[in-house]
């Protein structure tokens, strides 16, 4: 028997989007979190970028029950970042907020609810997030409590600064859906971490909402398909440093800006030492390489070099840490 409530017009109608490929595993689990929301009007738009295992077939059984779930099948596989965007393009153009679930994730039955709510009572508001639990942990940084609004050049500022992200991951937030609808491309796809600098680049024209209350369930495991991006492209050394790159001139002055690049260059080259260790390879060099020549920054092999050596006496160093029982 399909179920459908209809739309209640008192309250504002929301997408809720699950990008899937081979979700098999946890995909029941994240449908049945949608349906236990306690909000109801909304529409579920299950995204399958082409699953070879039981994903559509899961997700047809439970749009058969529930008219408000919908499948969009595509027509070919899409690598991770372009169908993200390919997924946002799917969204009603009647709602006026996004939430975001990833398959092998799960939202509290309030989530929908309580981020909707604040958002109401905020319209200059583009994003909400909330903490989540990541495993066992609680994260990621929240507003001083009681504070639940901000403006969204300070929040951007916060990140760049003091790298103190607030967004989590995108189950963790709400989205206004006109600002996504407005973007070509809501994701840079060259990196894995554009889901960040999609929400500077939102925080640029809007303001930042924030729940204390634990509202969704991040998995952490090796199976996941940005997790097996990021490992296999290192993806993520190159997309930290292109985030402060993009908005550090937008949201910081020149002082701030020289200051915060300098320490995510630092970083960058720690990162990259690490690498060509770990591969027991010079590949990684080249491609760095060219990366920063791509983004007008010289390569500084005696830096590099300095820090290869640094990060090749840690390696022992641990070991014997390790071994003596004490912590790094």
């Amino acid at each position: 028997m399909k179920i459908y409530s209809g739309r209640k017009n008192k309250e504002p109608f929301v997408s809720i989007l699950t990008p899937v490929y081979n979700g098999e595993k946890y995909l029941e689990e994240c449908i049945e979190s949608v349906l236990a929301q306690t909000y109801q009007n909304w529409e579920y738009v299950i995204v399958n970028n082409c699953s070879t295992d039981r994903s559509l077939e899961i997700a047809e059984k439970y749009a058969k029950q529930d008219e408000r779930i919908q499948i969009h099948n595509n027509s070919e596989h899409f690598p991770v970042m372009q169908n993200l965007n390919h997924a946002f393009r799917q969204i009603s153009s009647d709602s006026k907020y996004c939430k975001v679930i990833h398959a092998d994730d799960w939202l509290f039955p309030e989530c929908v609810s309580r981020m909707v709510e604040l958002s109401e009572e905020y319209p200059d508001i583009g994003l909400v997030g909330s903490y989540r639990l990541v495993g066992k942990n609680v994260g990621p940084n929240g507003l001083p409590f009681p504070s639940h609004h901000i403006s969204g050049e300070e929040i951007a500022r916060r990140y760049l600064l003091h790298e103190e992200n607030y967004f989590g991951a995108p189950s963790t937030i709400l989205l206004r859906s006109d600002l996504i609808r407005k973007r070509e491309k809501f994701y840079n796809e060259s990196y894995i971490q554009s889901d960040i600098s999609a929400c500077l680049d939102i925080l640029r024209e809007s303001d930042f909402g924030f729940v204390h209350q634990v509202l969704s369930y991040t998995r952490r495991h090796e199976d996941t398909v940005t997790e097996r991006v990021a490992k296999e492209d290192s993806t993520y050394i190159y997309g930290y440093l292109k985030i402060h790159l993009d908005y550090g001139p937008v949201f910081l002055n020149e002082k701030e800006m020289d200051q915060s690049l300098s320490r995510r260059i630092d970083i960058y080259y720690i990162q990259v030492a690490r690498e060509i260790i770990f591969e027991k390879s010079l590949r990684p060099y080249w491609r760095r390489e060219e990366e920063l020549e791509s983004e007008n920054i010289p390569f500084k092999r005696r830096k590099l070099l300095k820090h290869i050596f640094i990060e090749m006496f840690k390696l022992p160093l641990k070991k014997v840490l390790r071994y003596a029982g004490i912590s790094e």
